[in-house]
């Protein structure tokens, strides 16, 4: 397995040993011994499932405290690009994004501390799933609008699917200011 430290503190894509044969392939995608070898958090309460057509944008979302959830996120099929924003306001790279593309060919996985919005667009038809480090709570949840314009995070679609939900989140800069006042 390979671990690739992202720019931003917290962030790891991981690359599984694939192993490939006449029969067709095998890989790893958790081991609890083996991810806290290499320092990525083991303690998972809940997996998540999802079908994305292509072109659909899910996020940015993030749960608050005390149900803030760390998430180990991938593809099983399909093709998406995941983007995690710092929304940890002590941490230097608060309000900066990284991104990774996901994929059942490349069969990579990208964890995603707690202190992040997340989110993902389907660059292909595809089925994500994710363990998470929380249980989901309703009274906890938030997000930041997709299309931020301060964010500026290069989604690498055009006409996206987007839900009513998703529509009505605030900016980065929006979500601050009022949870500041």
């Amino acid at each position: 397995m390979q671990v690739i430290k992202k720019s931003i503190e917290g962030l790891i894509e991981i690359i599984p040993a694939v192993y490939k044969d006449e029969r067709g392939s095998f890989f790893e995608t958790f081991n609890k011994e083996t991810f806290e070898a290499k320092g990525i958090p083991t303690h998972f309460v809940q997996d998540n499932q999802s079908f994305s057509k292509k072109g659909v944008v899910r996020g940015l979302h993030f749960q608050r405290e005390p149900f803030a959830q760390g998430k180990l996120v991938r593809v099983v099929s399909g093709r998406v690009l995941d983007v995690a924003v710092d929304i940890r306001p002590d941490s230097p790279t608060f309000g900066k994004y990284e991104t990774v593309e996901l994929s059942a060919e490349l069969n990579n996985l990208f964890y995603v501390p707690e202190g992040f919005a997340h989110g993902f667009v389907a660059l292909e038809d595809s089925i994500f799933i994710y363990k998470c480090t929380n249980v989901y709570n309703k009274a906890s949840e938030g997000g930041i609008i997709w299309n931020d314009p301060d964010l500026n995070i290069d989604w690498q679609i055009t006409n996206p699917i987007v839900s009513e939900k998703d529509l009505q989140l605030p900016t980065f800069k929006g979500y601050f200011d009022q949870i500041a006042s």
